[in-house]
């Protein structure tokens, strides 16, 4: 059996006081909306707490699906090594970037410098998507939508020659059907996965090519809501699963604190999978929500 966490969004605070040169950006308005209302929203006791509770479950792999940095500071780099470290070695933690780490020009590159471990391909190349580790018949493809914006856009793009290679890199893995894929992404990647100005510019061209080659489960974040879509491919429909924010601390009941854990067996028929998803109760505990319903149409609510 194969167990994989997932969490996205922790948005690790508190956020430094940036220097005055470094609010002559889009940093401005992230600035001023931090100091307004995220700060209140991420609760960083409550992302140890959930940290915790995930790690207690034994995964066999975590995959963090982006925004670990709030405006993109280079101080937020480092935090961002320390939450990764917390989560655990990089042979067994693998992480996506998403809009909050490509903030400005040059945030993007300066985060994966300090995370690059936990980008490895299983071929050594760190910093590069897509990037493929395999476990067994488990493999976890990579894909970075993280791209700079202007004020008030939080859009992300795959781009024509990472999709080429994602295209190549899924038809390979599907040859073999003994392979389930996974595809790691900030953005929904589907048409219609979050508004205009939030949305992956790309997701068109995203949808026609695992129409082509497919995969068995795509994880994503940036929402900061549990979620599932579909998505056609080769061998039916396909699990799209989006994951809330991991230290939002309000909100309705797929909106809240929370990760999913998947379990992946392998039998002579096939995979079979089972998710559940874990987090913020009503009554401010933190446990079991309940299982995903994997099939169309229906996320199951609170047990």
């Amino acid at each position: 059996m194969f167990r994989l966490a997932h969490l996205s969004d922790p948005h690790v605070g508190p956020l430094p006081r940036p220097q005055l040169r470094q609010l002559m950006s889009k940093r401005l308005t992230g600035w001023i909306n931090w100091q307004r209302s995220r700060r209140e929203a991420h609760d960083m006791a409550l992302l140890a707490t959930l940290v915790a509770d995930l790690r207690a479950q034994h995964p066999t792999h975590i995959a963090c699906t982006g925004d670990t940095c709030n405006i993109g500071l280079p101080s937020e780099w480092a935090t961002s090594r320390v939450f990764l470290e917390g989560l655990g070695d990089p042979e067994h933690v693998s992480f996506v970037p998403g809009n909050h780490d490509a903030y400005v020009p040059g945030a993007l590159e300066g985060l994966l410098r300090e995370v690059g471990p936990w980008t490895r391909s299983d071929d050594g190349s760190e910093r590069v998507f897509p990037f493929l580790r395999r476990y067994g018949s488990i493999a976890l493809i990579g894909l970075s939508s993280a791209i700079p914006t202007m004020p008030f856009i939080a859009s992300g793009r795959i781009g024509r020659q990472q999709m080429m290679a994602a295209e190549h890199l899924l038809r390979d893995l599907g040859e073999d059907e003994s392979c389930f894929r996974i595809v790691l992404i900030h953005h929904p990647p589907h048409v219609g996965g979050t508004s205009a100005g939030r949305n992956l510019k790309d997701a068109r061209a995203f949808e026609a090519m695992i129409a082509r080659v497919g995969a068995e489960l795509v994880l994503h974040g940036h929402n900061h809501v549990g979620s599932v879509a579909h998505l056609p491919g080769p061998r039916g429909l396909m699990p799209v699963v989006g994951a809330p924010s991991a230290s939002a601390g309000s909100g309705t009941a797929t909106h809240r604190a929370g990760y999913h854990l998947f379990e992946i067996n392998q039998t002579e028929a096939g995979f079979t999978i089972r998710a559940e998803r874990r987090g913020l109760k009503p009554d401010g505990s933190f446990g079991s929500l309940g299982l995903l319903s994997l099939t169309p149409h229906t996320l199951a609510e609170d047990s």
